[in-house]
């Protein structure tokens, strides 16, 4: 059976998610090429007619963060974050229940994590919609932070989901 069928067998809700996840990621690499073309300009402009575009620098920092946050829940579904598996190979061979439920205890732990971070960051973005919390300097350059600190509340959340359907699609097999 290949990877076609195996999804269409999977239950709506997780198709759901993964194309939900899959649509970050592409937005998250057109973030990328945006700032390419954004940096490449600002490089052009900088050494062509000694004028640089401003805000570069602010649009670079807060777009790392966001395409961070808009690419990892896919990173994650596509099993390549960074993680050893020496362990894990070894208890799989021995004893493959003691193995799924270690990764599971992983993937619970890391559901914890990015659960706080989205949980310390909602106040955060709200804070910075109703204040209209900026980066850069009035009369130059000014964005909101807004954007980026709701990218990481959904993208933080699209990641605990991930976490969550891996354990199950571990344990529907």
């Amino acid at each position: 059976m290949n990877d076609t069928t195996d999804a269409r067998r999977e239950p709506l809700p997780l198709r759901a998610l993964d194309a939900a996840t899959q649509g970050l990621n592409v937005a998250g690499s057109a973030l990328i090429l945006a700032l390419m073309a954004l940096v490449g300009l600002d490089v052009a402009g900088r050494n062509l007619f000694g004028a640089p575009i401003s805000g570069v620098p602010e649009l670079v920092s807060l777009s790392i963060v966001a395409i961070v946050f808009l690419q990892i829940p896919q990173a994650l579904r596509a099993g390549r974050m960074t993680r050893s598996e020496g362990v894990l190979s070894v208890l799989h061979r021995r004893a493959p229940r003691a193995a799924r439920a270690l990764e599971t205890l992983f993937d619970l732990a890391g559901a914890a994590v990015v659960g706080a971070i989205v949980w310390a960051t909602w106040p955060l973005f709200t804070r910075a919609l109703e204040r209209g919390e900026f980066v850069g300097a009035v009369g130059d350059f000014t964005a909101p932070t807004w954007p980026v600190k709701g990218i990481i509340v959904l993208g933080g959340t699209m990641l605990i989901l991930q976490f969550l359907a891996r354990i199950a699609r571990r344990y529907a097999a």
